[in-house]
């Protein structure tokens, strides 16, 4: 994929915890552990042995992550604050921080920086 412009949000995603126990055998097809962290701008988040979230997860998160990137904000959707908000795994096995970073780029859509 080329990109033809800088983006202004990058997502970082980290593990928090569990809601069935203190580990997901038996669970979680993805072997997540608490403190496992992944990135993105656009598209799917990757830890950084290159390896992508799970795609139940990213279902949940992506329009997320849309409503952030069309001008809204964490807090809005339910977030604790206006850069974060808590997501579970349709699965109900992780609990997973999503945390929205302005970067200094142009809006595409209104052609002004972000502050």
């Amino acid at each position: 994929m080329k990109k033809w412009y800088d983006e202004e949000y990058k997502f970082e995603i980290e593990v928090t915890g569990f809601l069935r126990g203190e580990h997901t055998e038996g669970y979680c097809r993805n072997g997540e552990e608490i403190g496992d962290k992944y990135t993105c701008t656009y598209g799917c988040p990757v830890n950084t042995e290159g390896q992508g979230i799970c795609s139940k997860v990213m279902m949940v998160m992506f329009p997320v992550m849309e409503a952030v990137r069309s001008g809204g904000d964490l807090e809005n959707i339910g977030g604790s604050d206006k850069y974060s908000k808590e997501i579970v795994c349709p699965d109900g096995c992780v609990i997973f921080r999503l945390t929205a970073k302005k970067l200094r780029n142009i809006n595409f859509y209104k052609g002004k920086f972000l502050e």
